[in-house]
């Protein structure tokens, strides 16, 4: 039982702790992108249709130009409020620097060809809406971040390599956020 317990340990021990991504040296982090939706206003209630309760569509999402120098974004969808820490319910990378709009649903073929959808914490490669548990309301965050590189990564690419691979490469971002409860 005791050598059972060392060899977990030692596993534990050689995981590499989560990375907080930085920017990209000498770039501003005054450097923003306005991130807004016809679907709903920063800071008021996501309609049902963008949550499990509905269809659980993805909102259209509209863009203010990147900052200068970007090569790709990564637009992030996160539960800051889940009790298990930051929930991630959509990671999409390599989308184009050109990208104004992406259309509501789940298809990113309008963030060019090279879109991908990463993993998201309930382990699917797609827009998982806001579900909070019952009788809970959170907030969730659209999170855009310009990239001074394309992430050379697989559809599906776990969150902490996707992390690993934008860490030293922003260059800026801005942030919807939407709240939901049941």
């Amino acid at each position: 039982m005791r050598l059972l317990l060392l060899s977990l340990a030692a596993v534990a021990a050689c995981q590499k702790p989560p990375i907080e991504p930085r920017y990209a040296p000498g770039a501003s982090m005054s450097a923003s992108i306005t991130v807004t939706s016809p679907s709903f206003r920063e800071g008021t209630r996501m309609p049902v249709d963008l949550t499990c309760d509905g269809n659980d569509v993805m909102p259209e999402i509209v863009l203010s130009s990147p900052p200068d120098k970007t090569k790709s974004l990564v637009i992030y969808v996160e539960d800051p409020d889940a009790s298990s820490g930051t929930f991630t319910h959509m990671i999409a990378f390599n989308l184009s620097p050109d990208l104004r709009k992406l259309p509501s649903g789940s298809d990113l073929s309008a963030g060019g060809e090279a879109a991908r959808f990463g993993l998201n914490d309930f382990q699917a490669a797609r827009y998982s809406g806001p579900c909070p548990p019952k009788g809970e309301a959170h907030r969730y965050r659209f999170r855009v971040v310009a990239l001074d590189k394309m992430l050379e990564l697989p559809e599906g690419a776990p969150r902490s390599q996707i992390d690993e691979a934008t860490d030293g490469h922003i260059l800026g971002e801005g942030t919807l956020s939407g709240h939901f409860g049941h």
